[in-house]
């Protein structure tokens, strides 16, 4: 006898369709499983004969062979489990269900319980994509398979109690819709208003977040400079449906979605150690995985320490900085994983941290602050929008009980301002400034003579690379979405040529 049961494997972001060939025929009796498995798909063979046993089923005596087609791509992972035991029970005649219109995935243990797979947002979406009518996911993973409205989701416990579904014994209950909302970190601990001093940062970080623009800190050690990079989070736009979905597909495929939530709901902020490796940070893998960058999509990957991270790993953010994707390429094939996030990085001026400070002296040689400073390429500072220094606070400022301005109304002019984006971008799949192209430069930062006269002045006078050129265009635009302004005006270009780097 011949079965074909429907499932899916999630190859990068995207989903492949996998029919699972089930055919029992005479001779001795073995299990064989084809069609490029690697060793997890493997060793179904004995969790799928043990869950069957355990479930009060019985496994077929005769030669069993396993076909997943498309043959040419390779199968990974536990979630075939299910529609491999289930193949096996449709063959033998156990049971009957509409195979062609139902997608199946899931890990079976040896009592026929059924455990998390990874994965299930991007193959919930397929699912939608392809019609099917319905999809049969762990029942753990049954909130992230139903945030997509379309087939209707089964969310199963046991192995035992599906084979009862389908021989209509006992009825198993289609996921109920879960509410979902979006909401910004609160944080009392972390509000703007508690930081002393550094005025000029907080207007840095309150333009990075109305942009989405990537900044450099640096400073004495001391000086707030990761404690200023921690408040940008009480200061983010809540996440929109479509950028929730977007970053928790990234998360479901690595596995680290969290249990009682079925789609991420805050900005995510990434803040790798400065040992993480290259493939910690872009991802990689014998078969590629995101790493860091592509985790802190449509959220801020915090660098401290930027110096410290190995040249080789800094290098890796020209590609991202640049394009918001990330593509890795290995002998299995090239994947492209998205990476629009922005980078807050924090460093000192040099090892010691206190050149030039006004009060403690630098203990360190020129070859050494030579050696430090070049450990970041002028390619990699040109990728930085926002250049700031962050002094020393001053005593008084530091004694002061005095409040600055809070997190919440800087929020509300950062809301206002993307806002403003949203609409300028409608349906360009562009969110904010920082992601314009030399097309969007052209149609939406147009200057005024004195603007122009401006640019042209600094552009001489400061060796601006036409990188700079545009990245000043583009934070001068968030500056004067910030300033509620339709046209970009002198003083805008001004207070965005303060933001480039000193030397």
């Amino acid at each position: 006898m011949l079965s074909k049961v429907k499932s899916a494997t999630v190859i990068g972001l995207e989903c492949e369709e996998i029919d699972v060939e089930v055919d029992l025929s005479n001779g001795l009796p073995c299990f064989n499983i084809v069609g490029l498995p690697d060793k997890a798909v493997e060793e179904a063979k004995e969790r799928v004969k043990s869950a069957i046993k355990n479930s009060g089923g019985n496994f077929p005596q005769k030669r069993i062979t396993v076909n997943l087609a498309p043959a040419n791509i390779k199968k990974e992972g536990p979630a075939f489990d299910l529609p491999i035991a289930l193949g096996i029970l449709s063959a033998s005649q156990q049971i009957d269900f509409d195979s062609e219109n139902s997608l199946i995935v899931g890990e079976l243990s040896l009592g026929g319980k059924l455990r998390k797979v990874n994965g299930v947002l991007p193959i919930s979406i397929m699912a939608k994509e392809k019609n099917y009518k319905k999809f049969f996911v762990p029942k753990i993973n049954g909130k992230e398979a139903v945030i997509v409205e379309g087939a209707e989701v089964v969310p199963v416990d046991s192995l035992k109690n599906l084979i009862l579904h389908f021989r209509g014994e006992r009825e198993i209950d289609k996921e109920k819709p879960c509410k979902v909302e979006f909401h910004t970190e609160d944080d009392p601990y972390l509000d703007m208003a508690y930081v002393k001093g550094q005025e000029h940062a907080k207007r840095a970080l309150e333009i990075a977040a109305a942009g989405g623009h990537n900044i450099l800190m640096s400073g004495p050690p001391g000086s707030g400079k990761t404690l200023l990079a921690k408040t940008l989070t009480t200061i983010l736009p809540p996440l929109t449906f479509d950028e929730a979905l977007e970053i928790s597909k990234i998360y479901s495929i690595t596995g680290i979605l969290p249990k009682d939530k079925a789609l991420i709901t805050t900005r995510p902020i990434r803040n790798p150690h400065h040992t993480a490796s290259n493939i910690a940070l872009v991802g990689g893998g014998q078969w590629p995985k995101p790493g860091e960058i592509s985790l802190a999509h449509r959220g801020v990957l915090f660098l401290d320490e930027l110096p410290e991270f190995p040249r080789s790993v800094i290098e890796m953010l020209r590609q991202p900085l640049e394009d918001g994707t990330v593509t890795i390429s290995r002998a299995n094939g090239t994947l492209t994983f998205p990476a629009t996030f922005t980078l807050v990085a924090a460093q000192n001026p040099c090892p010691c941290g206190f050149l030039n400070d006004p009060v403690k002296n630098c203990s360190c040689t020129p070859s050494q602050i030579i050696k430090y400073q070049k450990k970041i390429s002028g390619p990699i500072l040109d990728r930085i929008d926002l250049h700031i220094e962050v002094p020393r606070v001053e005593h008084n400022k530091l004694i002061s009980d005095e409040k600055g301005e809070g997190s919440v109304n800087v929020r509300a002019r950062v809301l206002k301002a993307r806002e403003v984006q949203l609409e300028r971008f409608e349906g360009s799949g562009k969110i904010t400034n920082s992601e314009m192209q030399s097309s969007d430069i052209k149609n939406y930062c147009a200057l005024d003579n004195e603007s122009t006269t401006l640019l042209k002045s600094a552009i001489e006078k400061l060796y601006l690379s036409a990188r700079s050129y545009s990245k000043i265009l583009k934070i001068a635009r968030t500056i004067a979405d910030l300033d509620t302004s339709n046209n970009i005006k002198s003083q805008h270009i001004a207070e965005a040529l303060q933001y480039r780097p000193k030397n």
